[in-house]
């Protein structure tokens, strides 16, 4: 049997519970080490309900793709265009929302993968820039984007429980 190979797909509703499990998990070891156990207790209660993940997976402004090797998800990625976008920018424009890989498969491409993906999606709809929001206090995925060609053009706040934090908004302008 050979070793399968990493495939990136498009989820949809059907993957909800998928969805759930691989956004609660990797969320959770991203952030639980500098975050109190009640905040995350409460963001991954709420922030990944059934409800709002269905609301967001019928968003026809917003798409989801997982990272699969066999039938494991290791990652996924969120992007939103016009209205689904999280900050008022270009309607033109395309949010990176989520890219979250599975703590063991940090490094070995399947992040990268998903943002190819995301890059892809921005050009073939001939986004002006792709956007997103980083902690200011992840200074791995900084680098990461800024090593992308991404430079910061504002902040914004990410309120985790009763914690505002700051988002640093980062950019990529990009070209035909």
């Amino acid at each position: 049997m050979s070793n399968p190979t990493l495939q990136i797909r498009q989820a949809g509703i059907s993957d909800l519970a998928s969805l759930q499990a691989i956004g609660r998990k990797t969320f959770e070891e991203t952030f639980a080490d500098s975050n109190s156990a009640e905040n995350m207790a409460v963001y991954l209660v709420d922030g990944f309900s059934e409800e709002r993940l269905s609301a967001e997976l019928l968003n026809e402004n917003s798409q989801f793709f997982f990272a699969l090797l066999g039938d494991e998800v290791l990652g996924y990625l969120k992007v939103n265009v016009g209205d689904a976008q999280s900050e008022k920018q270009d309607s033109r424009a395309m949010e990176i929302e989520r890219i979250y890989v599975l703590r063991q498969y940090q490094g070995k491409h399947v992040g990268f993968a998903l943002y190819e993906q995301a890059l892809a999606i921005a050009k073939a709809r001939k986004a002006p820039y792709i956007w997103l929001g980083v902690w200011e206090e992840n200074p791995r995925a900084i680098r990461f984007y800024q090593k992308q060609g991404f430079v910061e053009f504002g902040e914004h706040l990410f309120v985790l429980g009763d914690d505002a934090q700051r988002d640093v908004l980062m950019k990529l302008v990009l070209n035909d």
